[in-house]
């Protein structure tokens, strides 16, 4: 195997890692997927794919457990990286959730749904966490060809990112309040929709950041 052009899928316990890993092999052109805690397969990879569901202290603290740290850190400044669900969040420097410290890769914070927003114009309440198929409006971005503006995607969260740069923002949402579902700057991109239980769209995500060369 050429470790020139794998597709690593980081695993420190806390991620759909099967249903992505299969996603991507789905797409993936014949490139190996390989689903690694090894930091030197990381290192080694061509391209990273960062998924993560579950509360956001458990996956910091598994994330340094594992001794990864270091590897989605220096991944994420030299090679096509794209974060999912919990793995976009812990890009950003600070989780309400459990108030706890993140990576620090973008500035900005991650915030739960409020509360007092979460009611439709109806009366109706909205229930968190947001869970299922929502639209999402695009800035333009290489991932989001053969994909419709406004093409849905699946969603299961509690918390949304809020960078503090709002050129970082490539995605956008709204369940009660408007939201950020999607980020990119130079070779990252990160999504908080799972573009792996998101049938045809979702499929087409994954290869066009198989084939994405930033």
């Amino acid at each position: 195997m050429n470790a020139g052009n794998v597709v690593a899928v980081i695993d420190y316990g806390m991620g759909n890692l099967r249903s992505v890993s299969k996603a991507l092999e789905h797409v993936s052109g014949g490139k190996p997927v390989i689903v690694t805690a090894d930091p030197a397969v990381v290192a080694a990879a061509e391209r990273v794919v960062f998924p993560g569901q579950g509360a956001m202290p458990d996956c910091m603290a598994e994330l340094d457990a594992r001794g990864l740290r270091g590897a989605v850190l220096a991944a994420a400044q030299s090679k096509p990286f794209l974060g999912i669900c919990v793995g976009e969040q812990m890009l950003f420097e600070h989780s309400d959730e459990g108030n706890v410290p993140a990576l620090g890769v973008f500035a900005g914070n991650v915030k739960r749904f409020p509360d007092d927003k979460m009611v439709l114009p109806t009366g109706e309440r909205l229930k968190v966490p947001h869970m299922g198929w929502n639209e999402v409006r695009q800035r333009p971005h290489a991932l989001w060809a053969g994909i419709a503006d406004d093409a849905r995607f699946y969603f299961v969260h509690s918390y949304f990112v809020e960078p503090a740069d709002p050129a970082l923002v490539m995605g956008s949402c709204e369940y009660g309040v408007p939201f950020t579902c999607a980020v990119g700057r130079d070779n990252i991109f990160a999504v908080q929709f799972h573009p792996e239980k998101s049938a045809r769209d979702g499929l087409q995500h994954l290869k066009n950041f198989v084939e994405w060369h930033p």
